[in-house]
């Protein structure tokens, strides 16, 4: 079977014994081999979106090259014509309990790993704009919480802040537990499709968050989780002899208005999806958009309670969360555990 052209059989040979592996429907994956090595083969397939996510994956992995130890697997050939690339066959072992702590270290160096002289071949990360706030206080109003005093000076503040990042870290832009292989030398990131610059801590938020733009939505226990966010920051300090830049709390907060982070990417950008919890919820993975909404409103307002400048989204956050148990008490907490 020939996956790729004549230029990378050139390159690397001819791949032999060719065996499909599972991928999201935006690729194709096989492992195969070549001159007796292991490799994994992918194509970007999907139409027009696909060009773009190939391009900016290909770009950070070159750039992820740079750390070492690796946090990627070595790309070893393209083929931009036919949306190709070949990378080091990596052996999966199952994570252990406290995987979150090695995964938030390798996390950190992937951030750490770029510069803006070295980053121009990806974009700008894009946050949460004023529509979202939009959609997040009518969803308020729609369940009847009165709002706050201020709230939407507080939320576009939030909103501003999140888009005015000069800290050009490369974000994996899915660092989803599954985009993570956890292998004998380390944590290694793959499927960078929507590789993107920005704040690294916009990603150090997935810990907290219940990891928003993936299908596992998880709620670690409390003591892995500041565990993990040590090992971050520690890590970060190490690699960049700075403290990690950004807020947390707005980071979480970006998620929470994002109603698109309640959908898999194929539904994102199509309607309202805050707007939409009040009439239906919709199973994603390992929860259901209210159960992913009412984990964010807790952590949300665990965080800004007592902040100067977020006191009053902790009262209407916290208030929202108790308004979503009173009409639907079967709602529970997200799994601790990845599957």
């Amino acid at each position: 079977m020939s996956l790729y052209g004549e230029k990378l059989v050139a390159e690397l040979g001819v791949p032999r014994l060719v065996q499909a592996l599972e991928s999201s429907p935006r690729s194709r994956v096989w492992r195969a081999e070549v001159s007796g090595t292991p490799v994994v083969v992918k194509q970007l397939v999907g139409g027009s979106e696909a060009g773009g996510g190939y391009a900016r994956e290909v770009a950070a992995l070159r750039l992820a090259s740079r750390v070492d130890p690796p946090v990627v697997p070595r790309l070893l050939g393209v083929d931009p014509g036919a949306r190709v690339l070949v990378l080091e066959y990596l052996e999966h072992q199952a994570p252990e309990e406290d995987w979150l702590i090695d995964y938030a270290t390798a996390l950190a160096r992937l951030h750490a790993a770029t510069s803006v002289e070295g980053a121009v071949d990806l974009p700008a990360w894009s946050g949460p704009a004023s529509r979202d706030v939009d959609s997040f206080l009518g969803l308020a109003r729609t369940l009847e919480v009165p709002l706050p005093s201020g709230m939407r000076t507080e939320l576009d503040g939030v909103v501003q802040r999140l888009g005015e990042t000069a800290y050009p870290a490369l974000l994996h832009g899915d660092p989803c537990p599954g985009n993570d292989l956890h292998t004998s030398a380390g944590v290694r990131f793959v499927d960078f499709e929507q590789a993107a610059l920005g704040n690294g801590i916009v990603e150090l938020a997935y810990l907290h968050i219940g990891f928003p733009t993936c299908w596992c939505a998880l709620a670690p226990a409390p003591a892995l989780l500041d565990a993990a966010e040590r090992a971050y920051r520690t890590t970060w300090r190490s690699a960049t002899g700075t403290e990690v830049p950004g807020d947390l709390t707005d980071a979480c907060v970006g998620w929470l208005l994002r109603g698109d982070a309640l959908v898999e990417k194929a539904h994102r950008a199509t309607i309202d999806h805050l707007g939409e919890i009040p009439h239906r919820d919709w199973a994603w993975g390992t929860a259901t958009a209210r159960g992913r909404l009412l984990h964010r409103l807790r952590v949300v307002g665990r965080m800004a309670t007592g902040s100067g400048e977020l006191q009053g989204l902790g009262r209407l956050v916290t208030d929202m969360a108790d308004r979503l148990l009173t009409r639907w008490p079967e709602l529970g907490p997200l799994p601790a555990h990845r599957p």
